[in-house]
């Protein structure tokens, strides 16, 4: 793998490609690690379904609990093309690339110190994410949580349990809104 000279038609077209180009294709496999694409005007690979690959988190923007919520095989797409994985001999695609980020968009209209309301969604070891948009997820911190010593965590905060939450940070590059419960008045909850 990874040797020009083994699959030279590969090579060439995969060398041709320019990062931010969009591509389509069908995906022709689903796997745990990622999305096999057929690309339309690309050649055949020796050993993958296709010669576009999609990792999981450039699938979507928004949280997924399978790949299948995303795409399904047989589906059509178009895909931006981030870079030629040569040691694979694969083009990596980013689906989500084509989608605007409903993250920057929230930023757009959201402050710190703004108060929220959303939805618990999930339980970590070192806190609580709370949905406060559509495809939009913010972290309050156990030590932002009004929780005292004895309590559990999941017994406090049932996933699906609506809360009040205060902005503490908003981080457009890493794409992170900090939320807190104990800011505020008088312990939102």
């Amino acid at each position: 793998m990874g040797v020009r000279s083994d699959n030279p038609e590969l090579w060439t077209f995969l060398e041709s490609l320019r990062c931010g180009e969009v591509l389509f294709g069908t995906v022709a496999a689903i796997e745990s690690f990622g999305v096999f694409v057929a690309l339309d005007d690309g050649p055949e690979h020796p050993d993958f379904p296709g010669v576009g690959f999609i990792t999981i988190p450039e699938l979507s923007w928004r949280r997924f609990e399978a790949v299948s919520d995303v795409v399904q095989v047989g589906q059509r797409v178009s895909c931006e093309f981030l870079q030629f994985d040569t040691s694979n001999l694969e083009a990596r695609l980013s689906l989500r690339a084509g989608q605007p980020d409903p993250f920057q968009a929230y930023a757009d209209g959201v402050a710190v110190g703004q108060i929220l309301h959303g939805q618990v969604t999930k339980l970590v070891p070192f806190g609580v994410f709370v949905q406060v948009a559509d495809g939009v997820e913010g972290l309050v911190h156990l030590r932002e949580l009004t929780l005292t010593p004895t309590e559990a965590l999941s017994e406090v905060f049932p996933i699906g349990d609506q809360v009040t939450v205060v902005v503490t940070a908003i981080d457009r590059e890493r794409r992170r809104l900090t939320l807190s419960q104990r800011q505020g008045p008088s312990h939102l909850r």
